[in-house]
């Protein structure tokens, strides 16, 4: 591969992008950045100006600059970190999550057009290859970024809620009964759990959130249940979806419990590979219509008195 490969590849997508948004209206009323620093802060309850810096690659003066911009517009609010006081800290408001939501709306629209042009037999195709390309330029980046698993902080449980519903309706395209879903199994976690027997993990790299998991009391006695397992895209490949199983195991185990089950759909195929590398055995499957598809739920277990899980 020489410079001019790269170049060449730069110059096709740019077009391509380019005559997908031939109104222009894309990113309207604000630049490339400002939507991109938009996007960053919608996808966490609130984060340091420091991490958002960090994260988008921005001179301090032009985030900066951009925040005022922001801050004029009523579309964000800032304070002091509440991890350090010394940091400041910045969040979206509700104008700010419309206009947000506003260009994220346009972003799905513009994607969505650009796969109507490809055949669904190449789909899979293309996406490899976008993998591909991702894997290799953001290894090193993703190496030195650590990732760690936290307990939930305000707000948390609302992006698990939210991530849960935009993730799986842009990749499987399942619709707002999931999200209604999740948000009912959030909702009875945060109104009534045993924090000696029920857990909320958060996957962070750079002051942002990557993933989470659940562990909760089943009905069955002795009996955890994982649930609402998710990695962001950009996260995964690198080990963030075992490491969040792993924890849920050990801590089932650690509790008392005797073994762990999930239930699951078989388009799910990332997951399922996790939790087979973790020891889970698949005990049931059936069709079912929800999420407004076609599906195949599926039942695993994993014995957690088995010294070799």
């Amino acid at each position: 591969m020489t410079v001019q490969d790269v170049r060449a590849f730069n110059r096709f997508y740019t077009g391509v992008i380019g005559a997908l948004d031939h109104g222009r209206h894309l990113y309207a009323p604000y630049t490339l950045t400002e939507a991109r620093v938009l996007y960053e802060l919608a996808q966490a309850p609130h984060r340091d100006v420091a991490d958002l810096r960090s994260l988008l690659h921005l001179d301090a003066g032009y985030l900066s600059r951009i925040l005022n911009k922001f801050e004029g517009a009523g579309l964000i609010e800032r304070g002091p970190s509440q991890s350090d006081p010394r940091r400041r800290r910045v969040q979206l408001t509700a104008r700010g999550r419309e206009a947000a939501a506003l260009l994220d709306a346009r972003a799905r629209d513009t994607v969505a057009a650009l796969l109507d042009t490809v055949a669904p037999a190449e789909r899979p195709r293309l996406a490899e290859a976008m993998r591909t390309i991702r894997d290799v330029l953001g290894a090193e980046s993703a190496r030195s970024a650590e990732v760690v698993l936290r307990e939930p902080r305000a707000g948390d449980l609302g992006w698990i809620v939210q991530r849960n519903a935009a993730l799986y309706a842009g990749e499987h395209g399942w619709n707002a009964d999931y999200e209604g879903l999740v948000a009912r199994i959030v909702a009875d976690f945060a109104e009534d759990h045993d924090p000696h027997l029920e857990r909320v993990w958060i996957a962070e790299q750079a002051g942002r959130a990557v993933g989470c998991v659940m562990c909760v009391r089943d009905e069955a006695p002795g009996t955890a249940r994982l649930r609402l397992l998710l990695v962001e895209p950009e996260a995964r490949g690198h080990g963030v979806g075992d490491r969040l199983v792993r924890a849920v195991i050990d801590f089932a185990r650690a509790v008392g419990y005797r073994e762990l089950v999930l239930w699951t759909n078989d388009v799910l195929s990332g997951a399922r590979r996790i939790y087979q590398r973790h020891g889970f055995v698949l005990v049931a499957e059936k069709p079912h219509r929800s999420f407004g598809k076609d599906l195949v739920g599926q039942d695993w277990r994993l014995d957690l008195r088995d010294p070799g899980a």
